[in-house]
């Protein structure tokens, strides 16, 4: 009743400022090219995350894929190395591949982890950067399509299996993809994913406020949260000049309709209804502490196997811990790798004299000298790779899922 009794609130303040906000249709925003902070105490821009990505790499490779549901633009790195997954990525609404993982794909120690992996970005239907628009009337894919579509760039690409890394919409969208096609994800790390659908209260407030703000104003709402657009931060007033300027709008209402117009993904905690569904393969949910999706991220973490799943709340990170924090989420998704058995020795910049060895990673044998291995799934197809959460008293015997802090 709490809730429902705020969201009531919400709508009738929303309709008494619909007159005073409709100007904000007609708001133009500065050209400037405000700085978000990088590895550490360096500043980069927005725009020039990509020329740091060329100076670093130049082996990233432009494709279109055909798909059931119409082109997919993917941006890849390396090709398939034995039965090594490769690492794919699905950003969220208002934002592509670039905005939402340059500067944690970018950090120094991540480079350090996916140089050992195919890394394959995966871009929505026209938000890629220059996307041409779709014609009036263009029916944009369902969540539940956009999902259908993943299994072509996994054949396309020959790869055996993914790691999935999505972020809010691009979340739900993986999450969808590995209740749909299990034997082809092997992981998950799940940024801001909410796994309900909008009642009719969330879609009337979202009517709403499509017609008393401007599209970038409430794509920045989702994205952030209250106290970053409050603060205005230079974060922040980057993100909405890109959002405006690098993605095409008509394309991005279209994107952010079908998002808001999504079911409640079809996951319950195993034992808590007949013939539970939940994701089979390890997962790390995570969050920020004071981002906008922390009550789904939450409510996620409820319905999902506790022996599989670690839920990561991240201190000081806002609404984009990718990119205010890349350094512990980079931290973090080495322990994720390590717990599915993958190991990794990884030079630390912070060190100085002495030999440090050069990185390299190797793939466990999943015995239980190795790595913990966690219960095969009911229809039996292979088992998956216990993560950090478990322990070894444990043996998958835990009721609840590990929550770490930091």
């Amino acid at each position: 009743m709490k809730v429902l009794r705020h969201k009531i609130e919400l709508l009738t303040g929303l309709l008494l400022q619909e007159m005073t906000m409709a100007g904000l249709h007609e708001l133009r925003f500065t050209e400037e090219k405000p700085l978000l902070r990088g590895q550490d105490t360096e500043l980069v821009s927005l725009e020039n995350s990509d020329v740091f990505l060329s100076a670093v790499d130049t082996d990233w490779k432009e494709h279109d894929i055909e798909t059931p549901y119409g082109l997919l633009h993917v941006v890849i790195r390396g090709s398939p190395k034995g039965n090594r997954p490769a690492i794919l990525t699905y950003h969220d609404v208002g934002l592509n591949h670039k905005l939402c993982f340059n500067t944690f794909f970018n950090y120094e120690d991540m480079q350090e982890i996916t140089k050992h992996f195919v890394v394959c970005h995966v871009d929505a239907p026209g938000q890629q950067a220059g996307a041409s628009q779709f014609p009036q009337g263009y029916q944009y894919p369902s969540m539940d399509q956009l999902a259908a579509m993943l299994p072509s760039v996994v054949q396309h690409f020959g790869f055996k299996y993914v790691i999935g890394i999505g972020v809010g919409a691009g979340a739900y969208v993986l999450a969808k993809f590995a209740l749909i096609f299990p034997d082809l994800v092997e992981g998950l790390v799940l940024m801001n994913i909410d796994p309900n659908g909008k009642g009719w209260i969330d879609w009337a407030a979202a009517k709403l406020s499509g017609l008393t703000s401007t599209l970038p104003d409430f794509v920045l709402s989702h994205l952030f949260s209250q106290e970053e657009l409050m603060n205005s931060t230079e974060l922040v007033q980057s993100y909405r000049q890109q959002i405006v300027s690098v993605v095409n709008q008509f394309n991005l209402q279209l994107f952010l309709n079908v998002y808001n117009s999504r079911r409640d993904l079809d996951i319950n905690r195993p034992g808590t209804v007949p013939n539970a569904k939940t994701l089979r393969c390890p997962v790390m949910l995570v969050v920020g502490d004071n981002a906008p999706a922390e009550e789904g991220v939450v409510e996620c973490n409820s319905k999902l196997d506790p022996t599989n799943t670690t839920f990561l709340k991240m201190a000081d990170s806002g609404g984009l811990p990718q990119v205010t924090q890349p350094g512990k989420l980079t931290e973090a998704f080495k322990y994720f790798l390590q717990g599915m058995g993958y190991i990794t020795h990884l030079k630390d910049r912070r060190l100085s004299g002495g030999t440090v060895p050069s990185a390299s990673m190797t793939r466990l044998a999943r015995s239980r000298t190795a790595s913990l291995t966690s219960a095969s799934s009911v229809d039996g197809t292979r088992p998956r790779a216990c993560t950090h959460s478990e322990s070894t008293e444990a043996m998958g015997q835990i009721n609840h899922t590990m929550e770490v802090s930091c």
